[in-house]
């Protein structure tokens, strides 16, 4: 007779069973990054967001795994999702079976937390066709061809123009041991953009978690002036870039093509398969960047159990409420803003 299924909570400082959960996603097929046991750890520390990171076991191995976080806003709500601060998420499980099991705790939970919504970050298929949905997003994934000159050959023309520009004007890439020059570069994006930039010692954290898994690469002018910078996932056979800044003077010096190259190609080297552009808005810069390199679009359609709302939330810069706040926070000296964002960029997600 088989033994039942038992569904329970991963606590940050478990670190036996954070190794057995690793290994679960590690060896899961639609695992992603993102399901890693060390986001419960980074977003506890750095926000202080409390995580519910449930899994199910059955005669000691873990057969699925639900990584949650609770976020209590004035301004943007009270949620339960897999997973903010990424892009990916929702139920890994060996059956359909661990997967209801996880999914019924996991609205159990954020109906007695008194949430208004419980969010899944699907990169596969939508598993609740009655829910509501949100399909602004879309993600850029594509292969990574074993040799670096075909890699270059797969980049369409203007964008490839681009890359040997910025290899012609004499740009270099470090990997940084810290993440000193990729934040002065993020934080002045961002803040030119008019949104609030999370707080260094995010990005800190996720280096000081996922080790050798998350990498700042940084772009140099030939007098050795930071220009452009990413902080980057290492996911199996996969590179994703996350989190990029560049400089006002990288545009004229194709540093950001220059950038992405590099990454490219030592990923290349490295024996890497996929290139995981990430998540962006349709109709955005970044999404016409994207498509220019050569990448596909593939609809991201996230879905919601909406307990005390009636209808999906919209905390996006897409959302005309917030038009006033961006170019009011444009205006805030950088120094300001860098210190006032984290307040507000813990309660988006």
């Amino acid at each position: 007779m088989n033994a039942s299924l038992r569904i329970a909570r991963l606590a940050a400082q478990d670190l036996a069973l954070s190794a057995r959960w690793d290994a679960f996603v590690q060896a899961h097929p639609q695992a992603t990054f993102f399901h890693r046991s060390g986001w419960l750890r980074v977003i506890e520390k750095s926000f202080g967001h409390r995580g519910f990171f449930l899994y199910a076991e059955r005669d000691g191995a873990i057969e699925g795994v639900l990584p949650l976080v609770e976020v209590k806003s004035r301004l943007f709500g009270h949620s339960v999702s897999s997973l903010p601060f990424a892009v990916y998420g929702g139920v890994v499980a060996h059956s359909d079976e661990a997967a209801a099991a996880l999914e019924a705790e996991a609205e159990s939970l954020a109906r007695g937390q008194g949430a208004d919504h419980l969010e899944y970050r699907n990169l596969g298929a939508t598993r609740h066709a009655d829910w509501p949905r949100q399909d602004l997003y879309v993600t850029f994934r594509k292969e990574i061809l074993p040799d670096e000159e075909a890699n270059m050959l797969a980049i369409p023309r203007k964008a490839r123009a681009m890359v040997r520009k910025g290899i012609k004007n004499a740009l270099t890439a470090d990997v940084d041991a810290g993440v000193d020059r990729f934040f002065d570069l993020y934080a002045d994006n961002v803040h030119r953009h008019g949104t609030p930039a999370m707080p260094k010692k995010y990005f800190q954290a996720l280096l000081d978690e996922f080790g050798a898994d998350a990498e700042v690469l940084t772009v140099s002018g030939p007098d050795g002036r930071p220009l452009s910078s990413v902080l980057s996932f290492y996911f199996r056979d996969e590179v994703l870039p996350y989190y990029a800044g560049d400089d006002e003077a990288a545009r004229d010096l194709a540093a950001n093509d220059f950038k992405y190259w590099e990454l490219l190609r030592r990923a290349c080297a490295r024996g890497l398969k996929v290139f995981d552009y990430g998540r962006s808005k349709q109709g955005t810069g970044s999404y016409a960047f994207k498509k220019n390199w050569g990448f596909e679009p593939q609809p991201l359609s996230y879905e919601y159990r909406l307990f005390k709302r009636d209808a999906v939330p919209q905390n996006n810069p897409n959302n005309p409420k917030y038009q006033l706040m961006i170019k009011a926070w444009r205006k805030l000296p950088i120094g300001v803003a860098n210190w006032l964002g984290p307040f507000i960029v813990k309660n988006l997600g």
